[in-house]
């Protein structure tokens, strides 16, 4: 149902309008300049995916760092399709690329304190937590949760 494809200046142009409902707005693109900033400049895409489901339209994003001992994974879901039960396919199929594409199968990845929803998918594809931490995000300092899969 979803394939990982090349991250493209059209895809990044409908993945920044995304809005997400309170209190996921958190996650917006732009609700960060700096995250922003990033994920527009064409110079990081190299691990920056596009995810699309059947018919083309896309419907999330990965982003994979492969430069420690874990691949360090970050995703979003367009905002119509999360809550639909559909998280935990969309996730492994992220991981099984990221896998295949980097010869590696040890995942972590951050997750706000507040955001049960995905932490309860994190854990369905075999997340653990191993520590909770504060980050400077969106103007201000959030609870955030690390998680890995080994």
């Amino acid at each position: 149902m979803f394939s990982l494809v090349p991250l493209t200046e059209s895809a990044v142009e409908e993945i920044v309008e995304w809005r997400y409902d309170p209190p996921y707005h958190f996650y917006d693109v732009d609700a960060d300049p700096e995250e922003y900033a990033e994920f527009v400049d064409s110079k990081t895409w190299d691990d920056k995916f596009a995810v699309e489901d059947d018919s083309g339209d896309v419907v999330g994003f990965f982003t994979f760092d492969s430069s420690g001992d874990a691949i360090t994974v970050g995703l979003g879901m367009r905002p119509e399709w999360t809550g639909e039960g559909l998280g935990a396919e969309f996730v492994t199929t992220g991981l099984e690329f990221a896998a295949a594409a980097y010869d590696c199968d040890r995942f972590e990845l951050a997750v706000a304190s507040f955001n049960e929803r995905a932490r309860s998918v994190y854990e369905a594809v075999g997340f653990e937590t191993v520590e909770t931490f504060e980050q400077e995000t969106n103007g201000g300092a959030y609870e955030f949760v690390r998680m890995r899969r080994d």
